[in-house]
């Protein structure tokens, strides 16, 4: 079989999983197909933990049930979907967030991004990086840790409220919670965004001695790390009680 005929036989069965006119043999097909990208997800996670040493979670292959959601929610073809596979980087704040999305695009070459920040999708905040192995695409989360507190709350309130939510769905205080804590999410990575700006701009200058530069530094550090932590602890709150 070639691989174009393949790539045509994919995207068939991705129709016909839309249309719901699905057979065994489809269900065997799309089985293979998710196995395909075993050894892309293996060597990147690999890679990433020798590399960069750092840990990714995740998982080798999307549920038959997650790429049929999808398919139905979106006009992608199956084979354009890019997170068959997938992993994920949760990381102390935004510059770290910046440093290691640099890291992963030198390290998987042609790699592509998609930066969920300045456009966020329904409140959801990240950068994923399209790590291609062989011709398989391997989807690398990279969250801040209060992008993932906010997307597991997401994720939460999706199941036991109203799966429509993390896709912008939902109504009421679920709904206007998150878009709240999206939008505080955003002041918190624009103040340490500012703050790594004053650092570097101070430490361009070492034999200078700027005492107001430094004051006014060292209360932003203090008022954005206290605003994080109340943050974080606002989020884990309601993932708590939504948990029970």
């Amino acid at each position: 079989m070639t691989e174009e005929v393949s790539k045509t036989q994919i995207n068939r069965l991705g129709d016909r999983l839309r249309k719901g006119n699905i057979t065994e043999s489809d269900l065997r097909l799309l089985d293979d197909y998710r196995l395909s990208f075993t050894t892309a997800h293996e060597i990147v996670i690999r890679t990433i933990q020798e590399k960069l040493r750092l840990e990714p979670t995740g998982r080798p292959a999307k549920s038959r049930t997650s790429i049929s959601e999808k398919l139905h929610r979106e006009s992608s073809r199956l084979t354009q979907i890019q997170d068959i596979a997938g992993c994920r980087l949760v990381v102390s704040g935004i510059i770290e967030q910046d440093r290691v999305i640099e890291s992963l695009v030198e390290l998987f070459e042609g790699a592509k991004t998609k930066d969920r920040r300045d456009v966020p999708s329904y409140g959801y905040r990240a950068v994923h990086v399209i790590a291609n192995y062989g011709g398989k695409l391997v989807e690398i989360q990279v969250r801040t840790s209060l992008q993932h507190l906010w997307a597991e709350l997401s994720e939460k309130l999706s199941d036991v409220i109203d799966p429509t939510i993390k896709y912008g769905g939902g109504e009421g205080v679920p709904r206007d919670f998150l878009d709240a804590t999206s939008s505080q999410i955003a002041q918190q990575e624009w103040g340490e965004k500012k703050i790594g700006r004053m650092q570097a701009w101070l430490a361009s200058k070492p034999n200078k001695k700027l005492p107001r530069a430094e004051a006014e530094l060292a209360e932003l550090q203090v008022g954005m790390r206290s605003f994080g932590q109340e943050l974080s602890k606002k989020l884990r709150d309601a993932i708590e009680i939504f948990s029970k």
